[in-house]
């Protein structure tokens, strides 16, 4: 008997583009609520930073985080195991940059290298794409047995 496969957390892949979808939606939407928690203290400049967040969060949602979705998905969709690890709906490389990029986070808000100001734009900008990167989770979550077998 195997005790790591015995206590291993398993869910079919459909439910597992879910738990991604709840993930990146939870990113996100923490992201965008602290982002515009500090827009709405800075309102002097809310008229550039707001466009600017918003134009440059959807940028960001089409170059990058568009196809890092995409690649998920597929991942999750082949995966040969039909009930893998709960944690499974990120690689080893992705748990690895989502950890550093919540560690340059924190340390660049106890730093005081960067003003609070911009934290709104840094956050809203980095929550719109997290927050639509979602969508594409749940969809596929939907309409699973029919995607299956187009991307398989």
């Amino acid at each position: 008997m195997n005790f790591s496969r015995t206590f291993t957390p398993r869910i079919p892949k459909r439910y597992l583009l879910f738990i991604a979808a709840v993930v990146w939606t939870f990113a996100g939407g923490m992201l965008l609520t602290k982002g515009v928690g500090l827009l709405f203290s800075n309102l002097e400049f809310i008229w550039i930073i707001l466009p600017v967040s918003i134009v440059g969060g959807v940028l960001f949602y089409m170059l990058l985080f568009a196809k890092i979705s995409l690649k998920h998905s597929k991942r999750i969709i082949n995966l040969k195991i039909e009930k893998p690890c709960l944690f499974s709906f990120f690689n080893i490389r992705s748990y690895v940059m989502m950890t550093l990029m919540i560690t340059m986070g924190i340390m660049l808000r106890r730093s005081g290298w960067v003003s609070t100001e911009y934290f709104s734009i840094i956050d809203i900008t980095m929550g719109i794409p997290l927050f639509l990167s979602a969508f594409r989770f749940y969809y596929y979550g939907v309409y699973y047995r029919m995607i299956s077998s187009k991307l398989a």
